[in-house]
């Protein structure tokens, strides 16, 4: 289980209260459907769920302190994103992901290479909870590797 971290509780207590509950329920998805492995802490000045230097010493290639981001969320001004590198990296899982999300959203899908924006209050939680659950930290890894390889 992901431990919850006093930053993300800051980070979340610092946004505009009719944000907070929809906040509180994609980080409580995340930390229930992330696999084991994962740890919550903030990147880049949001919520990320990461691969810890301790399975993955290297570290993200664009700057090895920093542990290997897989999902963060943001609070932005029109919409809340949760950029998921998985999606990005994984054709297979990005269709798998467009073809079920009309299936839990009235809305078209707004989403760039791999961030997803939802309207406050229209966070498809049981899509995403299964997205989540597509990938382990070892998977992530063996994708981005592959995806370094290619560069």
């Amino acid at each position: 289980m992901i431990e919850k971290s006093e930053a993300v509780d800051k980070y979340i207590a610092a946004q505009p209260q009719d944000r907070q509950n929809d906040l509180n329920e994609l980080r409580d998805t995340l930390i229930k459907s992330l696999p084991s492995g994962f740890e919550e802490t903030i990147g880049y000045g949001m919520p990320a769920y990461v691969v810890p230097h301790s399975m993955f010493p290297r570290g993200y290639h664009c700057d090895p302190k920093q542990p290997l981001p897989f999902v963060s969320f943001a609070n932005q001004k029109n919409f809340i994103a949760l950029y998921h590198m998985g999606i990005y990296v994984n054709t297979d899982l990005l269709n798998w992901f467009t073809e079920q999300y009309p299936l839990h959203s009235k809305r078209k899908l707004d989403m760039g290479k791999s961030c997803i924006r939802f309207k406050p209050a229209e966070l498809p939680i049981k899509l995403l909870g299964e997205l989540l659950k597509q990938m382990t930290p070892k998977d992530w890894i063996l994708l981005y590797e592959a995806a370094l390889e290619r560069r």
